[in-house]
């Protein structure tokens, strides 16, 4: 009987830790949120007004560079350009949209002898980007977000 009872007294110590609640600090838990959430992709890309809200996550993007692309175009093809020998050029324009839809060009990458040939060229893409329609933010986990982009624009202009 004595060994009955101090058998029952070893398991009924050593089986407490079974009922102990695990305590986990924030910290932790913010550590392994981190781990599963994707820095570079956001669960909406930014959209303009015309873009359908209904769309998929892939035609709202398409919608999106669509329309940005048309606007520079058109943008560009209002503006006399005058050069004194041809110019075919791609420039590229780094740009954020801002979490209130804000649009920034954060750097432009323009050959030396394309704004040889067109100086205003930085101009024209600052206020065609400064013009954009109404710019509704990128959406990551249900909050709006600052995204960056590269916008490729081919130059080109012949002669007169």
């Amino acid at each position: 009987m004595k060994n009955v009872f101090y058998l029952w007294l070893l398991l009924a110590c050593s089986s407490c830790n079974y009922f102990s609640a695990q305590k986990v600090s924030s910290t932790d838990i913010l550590n392994e949120e981190l781990k599963t959430f994707t820095w570079d992709e956001v669960d909406e890309y930014p959209v303009f007004l015309t873009c359908d809200s209904s769309a998929t996550k892939a035609e709202r993007k398409t919608c999106f560079q669509q329309t940005l692309i048309q606007h520079m175009s058109e943008y560009l093809h209002a503006n006399t350009i005058e050069v004194k020998q041809e110019v075919s050029d791609t420039i590229f324009i780094h740009f954020k949209i801002y979490e209130n839809g804000k649009p920034e060009i954060t750097q432009a990458d323009i050959d030396t002898l394309t704004m040889a040939q067109i100086p205003e060229i930085e101009q024209f893409v600052l206020d065609g980007i400064a013009t954009l329609p109404r710019i509704y933010p990128a959406i990551k986990r249900g909050q709006p977000v600052t995204s960056v982009f590269t916008l490729p624009l081919i130059i080109k202009v012949k002669e007169n």
